[in-house]
């Protein structure tokens, strides 16, 4: 099956000049843990909720000036509508991510995310695989 047949179609995106308050107002408003970053309608990069957190908040950088493109990760892994969902789960495991923006002609058109996957009954089991890929638990360094 083509990843086209179960994206999510409706993808929001951030200029990567919008400041990181405005993307985490985004996250919050549309309930989602990432947005593709765009110069006009191609993908430079994604913005996650945890690239906010890490990258941002836990350096006490204020989120009002401090810009997207300081936070996000450039060149993200993105996808094809017409690729097969066992490749599209393949590359996700392998780089540990959990939300693949799906180009088209460079202009995001869906974006895949291992929920899309769970719910459909034929690619559970891949979901459940990668998932179990991307969430290896780090130890942490107590003292």
């Amino acid at each position: 099956m083509e990843v086209r047949n179960i994206m999510t179609k409706t993808v929001a995106t951030i200029n990567p000049e919008d400041s990181v308050e405005r993307a985490a107002q985004m996250m919050k408003e549309y309930n989602i843990g990432s947005i593709p970053v765009c110069r006009g309608e191609e993908v430079v990069g994604i913005i996650t909720d945890r690239d906010i957190t890490l990258r941002s908040s836990a350096t006490g950088e204020n989120v009002h000036q401090q810009k997207v493109r300081e936070v996000m990760t450039s060149n993200p892994v993105v996808g094809t509508p017409d690729m097969d969902i066992t490749d599209a789960t393949r590359i996700m495991s392998e780089r540990q991510i959990r939300r693949l923006p799906i180009v088209e002609n460079k202009r995001v058109v869906g974006i895949l995310a291992l929920g899309d996957m769970a719910v459909e009954p034929n690619f559970a089991n891949e979901a459940e695989s990668a998932l179990s890929s991307i969430s290896t638990p780090a130890t942490p360094k107590i003292q």
